[in-house]
């Protein structure tokens, strides 16, 4: 098993308007990036199954030139509505950090 925690070098979230989440995932070189792309850890399915949402809400961006994934994601509670525990979306990158990436 290996957790994207110990791959990552950079994994990160932040809100991307006041409804939607983007989650950044940096790697450390092009050999790790193509395994973890390969791997299918960071698809819509996986994305959307660990943060609520259905697969097709979930756009997910590889970025090769800087061995990077975006996705984004809408926010279950808009940014500053009541009930909303992270108005800046900055800790809620913590579900991809135990995501097994299967290699």
């Amino acid at each position: 098993m290996t957790l994207l925690k110990d791959l990552a070098i950079v994994c990160r979230s932040k809100n991307a308007g006041p409804f939607e989440l983007t989650l950044d995932v940096v790697l450390p070189d092009r050999g790790t990036y193509e395994r973890v792309v390969r791997s299918g850890a960071l698809s819509a399915a996986r994305i959307g199954a660990l943060y609520g949402v259905s697969p097709e809400e979930v756009l997910v961006t590889p970025y090769a030139c800087a061995n990077a994934i975006k996705a984004t994601l809408p926010r279950r509670v808009g940014a500053g509505d009541l009930g909303d525990s992270d108005v800046y979306g900055a800790q809620q990158h913590a579900p991809l950090l135990s995501l097994d990436v299967g290699y």
